[in-house]
């Protein structure tokens, strides 16, 4: 899974922004959303890796932000597979 070549991104002091530039929709992403759209093309457990090492939040926790967060993406229509 990755974001589709027509979304741009930026990171800010609050995380990322997004730019679905077919839609015209900016997206504000978290710090965590940050780190995990930053380590996606590593998979899951890179990415629940990253998080609760940067962050205070058992690996269970984790993996469960990270799906949900992807079922958003994919339900917006930011990433492809």
């Amino acid at each position: 899974m990755r974001l589709r070549e027509d979304v741009s991104t930026a990171i800010t002091e609050y995380g990322m922004v997004l730019l679905d530039e077919r839609a015209g929709r900016y997206w504000q992403i978290s710090p965590v959303g940050a780190v995990i759209l930053e380590h996606l093309t590593h998979g899951v457990d890179a990415v629940v890796d990253s998080i609760t090492s940067r962050f205070d939040v058992d690996s269970d926790q984790a993996r469960a932000d990270v799906d949900a967060f992807l079922r958003q993406l994919s339900t917006t229509g930011l990433v492809t597979t």
